[in-house]
């Protein structure tokens, strides 16, 4: 909102319209929430008024038990906590990719993971805290918008007692938050338990991670689940890139058990390494947001790979669709498998043998071997024609036509191809991987990040009394040209088209979702800014200029810009509001007392 003066005061500025319902409608509606003063504080940021499962509904939507009946088929067999909603659209997603496929041959226990579309609009009770928390969120760690992720521990065993030969039982986390590493350590504790002691497993599980403090970005955790505890960092956005904040051991740290140095990484090297000859061109494919298919054997390596490829343009959100394990009987099947358009931006990780030929036409496809058998370093390869891919018999290796933009990095691949000569930790290869990643991406955005800032308008360019100047629309031919003199040369020894593969970008889903975010960031700047100055003035000596009906409007005026700074977490210099309100209240009391009971009132919402 602009102030202009007490006879005419600007509009809001218009928000992006929010997409995120986070699900937690059966949840319990807090009655008040502390929000936190800043990133990292000590003190659990939601307060003590919190009804019963607000806590739980944080972590988790629900937990899923799924098994399998000889008449019906996969089944959800319990939901926890019970006053928890899915809709019968979302617990058929949830039967049938909570279970692999019957060609993978899972035998014992398979842990992996799934994402599938929210099927109802719910508003979360803690919309207010978990919107804080996403604010500090790195772009990778912020909850899904219209998504839940299922973390599944699965087993199959013999049993014959069971008309079927096998105990075949899956238990599932449903949740808004993509902490793989996390929910699947979790897993590892609850499922055994559950599987020998059956339902009053659950409903202690569910006791405890309601006991849990909240998890707001920069916090160290101390998680109780079953009798162990979890120690854990939740990353933030003002961690520097790259680094990961060892969770330090301390003397009260007797009765942790268990200590995880990351929440969301999965483990690059051991992903990429069936095609790891291949990881730029991988790279590539992913910031340009093409179409992509991960054929594998099991939905463990399905997964593990699709998460993978998310995060190797990280600290870049991926702005498209991707499904770690995607099956037949999914809901958007036919969508994906159609032949009238083309496949739509996004990475698909199947298992059945079925999908080497619906998905046949997709540009690019990668087919990983068993990872388990990856002790020797695979040999250069080719990249292979599509025409060549019939069945997920076919060897490991990347279909497709596509050429890359850059030339092929041969130091990294040296790089690791010694460390498998000599036995080298996967840590310390996935470590080097990861950090190669991180700075190919880097040298691509910083160009972007550059020509971006120049689009903010100068700071003496805001006054108080009109509307926060407009950022400069991105043009870009002109941010083309700043290529030349201060492109990714400057920090990338790489060679090839870079300007080519800018082009190629700006028109990718993955431009569009960076851009937009780093536009509602500097428009809030600008908010904020425009705040500040206001500030600055001496508002009670304007006004005596005007009328009693020119005061009373910049007051409401006030209370909105007020009202919005607190809604939208504008980043105000500490003081700024309640100096702010300060001023405003020193105007509403040189008004008659009966405007002032009346501007006393708290603003409609």
């Amino acid at each position: 909102m602009a102030l202009q003066g007490p006879e005419e005061l600007g509009e809001p500025v218009e928000e992006p319209e929010d997409l995120d319902d986070h699900d937690a409608s059966s949840i319990s509606p807090a009655e008040e929430i502390t929000l936190p003063a800043g990133p990292g504080g000590d003190d659990d940021p939601v307060g003590t008024l919190l009804l019963p499962w607000d806590r739980f509904s944080a972590w988790l939507h629900c937990i899923c038990v799924v098994g399998f009946d000889l008449e019906l088929g996969q089944a959800v067999e319990v939901i926890y906590p019970h006053h928890s909603k899915l809709s019968e659209k979302e617990k058929t997603s949830i039967c049938y990719l909570s279970f692999p496929d019957s060609n993978s041959g899972c035998l014992g226990d398979t842990q992996f993971c799934f994402r599938f579309r929210q099927g109802s609009n719910r508003k979360s009770s803690l919309g207010c805290f978990l919107e804080s928390s996403d604010r500090d969120a790195p772009p990778c760690l912020k909850r899904e918008q219209g998504h839940y992720y299922g973390y599944v521990y699965f087993r199959q065993v013999r049993d014959k007692s069971l008309k079927r030969g096998y105990f075949q039982k899956s238990l599932v986390l449903i949740s808004k938050l993509p902490y793989v590493t996390f929910f699947h350590s979790v897993l590892k504790i609850m499922a055994p338990e559950y599987f020998e002691k059956q339902e009053p497993c659950l409903e202690a599980a569910c006791n405890d991670i309601d006991r849990w403090p909240t998890p707001h970005p920069g916090r160290i955790l101390t998680l109780p689940i079953m009798g162990v505890v979890i120690k854990v960092r939740i990353p933030t956005c003002y961690d520097k890139p790259g680094t990961t904040q060892l969770v330090q051991s301390a003397q009260s740290d007797s009765l942790v058990s268990i200590v995880l140095p990351t929440i969301h990484e999965v483990d690059l090297f051991r992903c990429f390494f069936p095609v790891f000859f291949h990881i730029q061109m991988l790279w590539e494919l992913v910031l340009l947001g093409e179409a992509l298919v991960v054929m594998a054997p099991s939905p463990a390596e399905s997964s593990d790979t699709v998460l993978a490829l998310v995060s190797c343009i990280s600290p870049l959100r991926y702005s498209s669709d991707f499904r770690p394990y995607f099956t037949i009987h999914d809901s958007e099947f036919k969508e994906y498998t159609t032949r009238t358009q083309a496949p739509p931006s996004s990475i698909l990780g199947v298992t059945n043998p079925f999908f080497a030929k619906t998905l046949q036409h997709w540009p690019h496809i990668i087919r990983i071997g068993d990872m388990k058998q990856a002790g020797e370093m695979a040999k250069q390869m080719k990249v292979k024609k599509l025409k060549n891919l019939k069945t997920l018999d076919s060897k490991p290796g990347v279909y497709t036509a596509y050429k890359p933009y850059l030339n092929k990095d041969e130091e990294i691949i040296k790089q690791l191809q010694k460390g498998v000569h000599q036995k080298r930790p996967s840590a310390a290869q996935n470590a080097i991987l990861r950090r190669y990643f991180l700075e190919l991406t880097q040298s691509f955005i910083i160009p972007l990040e550059r020509y971006v800032a120049s689009l903010m308008p100068l700071q003496k360019s805001i006054s108080p009394w009109k509307s926060p100047p407009q950022l400069r629309p991105f043009v870009q031919q002109d941010f083309m040209k700043t290529l030349e003199k201060a492109g990714p040369q400057l920090t990338s020894r790489l060679k090839g088209d870079w300007i080519g593969l800018y082009r190629h970008f700006l028109k990718s889903p993955n431009f569009d979702g960076w851009f937009r975010n780093r536009r509602k960031e500097m428009t809030q700047k600008l908010e904020a800014l425009h705040l500040e100055v206001l500030c600055e003035e001496d508002l009670q000596q304007r006004v005596q200029k005007h009328s009693e009906v020119e005061t009373v409007d910049l007051v409401l005026k006030l209370k909105d810009k007020l009202s919005q700074a607190e809604r939208e977490h504008l980043p105000v210099q500490p003081g700024t509001v309640a100096k702010l309100r300060a001023h405003m209240e020193g105007i509403i009391l040189s008004l008659p007392e009966d405007l002032q009971g009346i501007l006393h009132k708290p603003s409609t919402p």
